[in-house]
């Protein structure tokens, strides 16, 4: 571990209220996304992974802070790999500019955390002026080399004011739970909206997380857990307000929603619908947390039971994909090369590289030079996709286990 470079907190996110219970141990883990080259292993620095639970506003919330200049500063995602992810923004896209954008002329975008451009793209294929906000210096490169303008910086709201303009429409996908500074971000937000501009905001639902017992989707970049209540009590603070939102399969179960200035627009009746539900099913208890916490370990020796059965029988074990959840849970599991050779990867910035602490080596999809016996899917979010593609190996016999979700087929 390496205190010096991070931060306990003893205050609510949102609300500041100090009601804080730990709800969840994952241990200390290296920050998930910090691939490392071979003669580097060993030495990424370590943190607490703990989730807290507000007794003031209820947010589910990590209880440590690693600095987003670590985070986000050269971080190796890249949004744009997946048909399952562009076929999602294109939707996205096409909802917001049909429902809210019709007449107006230009029409502008400002995505926020824009990663590669994937989901401006989009956008500016329905004839939107662009422009990306995005921390990674080299992701931020990839998009402006590939012509999506994107301004290579963090978004906060002094950002916001130096652009002296209004957006029609602002997005942030997956985003919004990775805020250090969450408060100056909402502020810029509601700086930059036009008067009857729509947020876009799309984020991994807390209800969604519980339901799928999805704790690799716990880590440190992932700061705050949102239930359509705790967003809801968050923008409220900053004169905004959800006036519809959906749930989306993408990541395993995400909310779409849709935000203006507080008062601009009525309440959708599905919105309310959803927030109802959410209420029934005690999303925002503690105890819900409670169980979350005991059904992870019994999930973990699921899992480990079934790679220890894997080895002992002599089948050879990859990992499929590379993504920073998985990380979480391999490290958790403290599965290494021992139960898993290797992690099958698109992303071709992480070619060559081992995963944080587990050391397990990434190799590129197409250098493979044969399929193991069982793939270990850490991308199960894109589930369908990969059972779609892989059609050819399943009649072979290879199987395809998911640690998290659906069980295997």
């Amino acid at each position: 571990m390496c205190p010096a470079a991070g931060r306990p907190i003893t205050h609510c996110r949102i609300c500041g209220g100090s009601r804080l219970e730990p709800v969840i141990d994952l241990g200390v883990q290296p920050w998930a996304n910090h691939f490392v080259r071979p003669e580097e292993a060993g030495t990424e620095p370590r943190y607490p992974l703990r989730v807290a639970h507000c007794g003031d506003c209820s947010l589910a919330q990590l209880d440590y802070t690693v600095p987003k200049e670590i985070l986000f500063g050269h971080h190796t995602y890249l949004s744009g790999l997946t048909r399952t992810l562009t076929d999602h923004f294109a939707a996205v896209a096409r909802d917001v500019d049909t429902r809210f954008m019709q007449g107006r002329t230009p029409r502008t975008i400002l995505d926020i955390g824009s990663n590669d451009g994937a989901q401006l793209r989009e956008y500016r294929a329905r004839g939107f002026s662009v422009l990306g906000v995005e921390s990674s210096a080299p992701t931020a490169r990839i998009a402006n080399e590939a012509g999506t303008e994107t301004v290579h910086a963090f978004f906060d709201e002094s950002l916001a004011r130096s652009f002296g303009r209004t957006f029609d429409v602002i997005n942030a996908s997956g985003v919004f739970f990775h805020l250090e500074d969450l408060h100056s971000v909402t502020d810029g937000i509601r700086h930059c909206l036009a008067a009857d501009g729509v947020f876009v905001v799309q984020f991994i639902y807390v209800q969604s997380l519980l339901r799928n017992l999805a704790f690799d989707q716990l880590y440190h970049e992932h700061l705050l857990y949102y239930s359509l209540e705790t967003i809801g009590a968050l923008l409220q603070r900053h004169g905004l307000e959800m006036f519809d939102a959906h749930v989306s399969p993408i990541h395993g179960g995400s909310v779409v929603g849709f935000v203006g200035h507080r008062g601009q627009r009525d309440p959708s009746s599905r919105l309310k619908l959803m927030q109802a539900a959410e209420q029934e099913a005690g999303t925002n208890a503690r105890e819900s947390y409670r169980q979350f916490a005991r059904d992870i370990l019994v999930k973990r020796q699921a899992n480990l039971a079934f790679l220890h059965g894997e080895r002992q029988a002599g089948r050879r074990v990859f990992g499929m994909g590379a993504p920073v959840k998985g990380n979480t849970l391999l490290n958790y599991l403290q599965a290494g090369p021992d139960l898993i050779e290797c992690l099958v990867e698109k992303n071709p910035t992480r070619k060559g590289l081992l995963s944080p602490g587990m050391h397990i080596p990434v190799v590129l999809e197409d250098e493979l030079a044969a399929p193991p016996d069982t793939y270990f899917v850490l991308a199960w979010n894109f589930r369908d996709e990969i059972l779609r593609n892989n059609q050819h190996l399943l009649a072979r016999g290879i199987r395809f286990h998911f640690p998290v979700g659906q069980a295997t087929p």
